[in-house]
């Protein structure tokens, strides 16, 4: 069924996924708002990926989504949460995770992303200025990283699956300083999820963080930068949402970023699991289909050398 001109080979126990950003967008809502999740699967698997991550068009219930994923031969690899440990406790946490959580471990689902939502600015904070990004002090960082190394232990315990942190634009770990400071902080239950095109954008050398941090790393999202829009976006401080929609990320082999360091660490480590091809782009100027075909064949020539 896949389409794509490239074969690619990937090694054991490495399977690659994409997330539906690219289709429909969780925030920007008008971007792919009419496309059913079928449009996005069924491409998906036309292109050649394993698995997908899930996204705001995906049902709720196993019941459904579990013979939805098989009918495309598709795994689901992970699903965003929205987490707010930085502002209740870890078991006020565990029991607002519960029903999601339930729902990724019944389709498979091993590593489950969390994005830190606690002290974002306002009621619309990826419409704020970069600039008013949050930040601990560090006579916080002791007891933010206790308490999320206990939500991290429970999400474990309870549903059998590994925390990956996503270090984030306009969230609380955004810099290589912050990421320096989570991977002091918390125990080794907490996995960082490393994301090439916010680490970048996040200002972070990549190879450095992958040097000090690889052995923490469970989850793996390759994401694109266009240099010159994300060189605007800083210079103007707009939003993380107007850097979207001014086309600041993109998929691997159509930005400046070199994924073969990031591949070699992979392939040539003790890490094993998921990489997803993952863009925020507006479908009606990126086509989603050529875009996903585009990067699966960049990373199918990367990973052929």
């Amino acid at each position: 069924m896949a389409t794509n001109t490239a074969e690619l080979l990937m090694p054991q126990d490495l399977r690659l996924g994409i997330n539906p950003l690219g289709w429909t967008n969780d925030v920007i809502e008008e971007f792919g708002d009419q496309t059913p999740v079928e449009t996005f699967l069924r491409e998906a698997a036309e292109c050649g990926y394993q698995g997908v991550e899930m996204g705001r068009k995906f049902p709720r219930e196993a019941a459904v989504l579990k013979p939805l994923l098989a009918e495309y031969d598709l795994a689901l690899a992970s699903g965003w949460y929205s987490g707010f440990v930085a502002e209740r406790d870890a078991e006020a946490e565990l029991d607002a995770v519960a029903d999601h959580a339930e729902l990724l471990a019944a389709c498979g689902a091993q590593v489950m992303v969390y994005g830190e939502c606690g002290r974002m600015p306002g009621t619309a904070p990826l419409d704020a200025p970069l600039s008013r990004t949050p930040a601990l002090g560090e006579a916080d960082w002791p007891a933010y990283g206790e308490r999320l190394t206990r939500f991290a232990e429970g999400l474990r315990q309870r549903h059998g699956l590994e925390l990956a942190y996503h270090a984030h634009l306009m969230m609380l770990v955004e810099n290589e300083r912050e990421v320096d400071a989570l991977m002091a902080h918390t125990g080794e239950a907490v996995g960082l999820l490393f994301d090439s095109g916010h680490i970048v954008a996040g200002g972070g050398k990549p190879a450095a963080l992958l040097q000090r941090h690889g052995s923490r790393i469970n989850h793996l999202h390759l994401k694109d930068i266009r240099h010159d829009v994300m060189t605007e976006v800083r210079r103007d401080d707009r939003s993380f949402n107007r850097g979207v929609r001014d086309g600041m990320f993109t998929v691997p082999g159509d930005g400046y970023l070199d994924f073969a360091p990031l591949l070699d660490f992979a392939t040539s480590t003790d890490y094993r699991g998921w990489l997803v091809v993952e863009a925020e782009q507006d479908p009606t100027l990126a086509p989603p289909r050529e875009m996903a075909t585009r990067a699966h064949d960049h990373l199918a020539t990367l990973l052929s050398r």
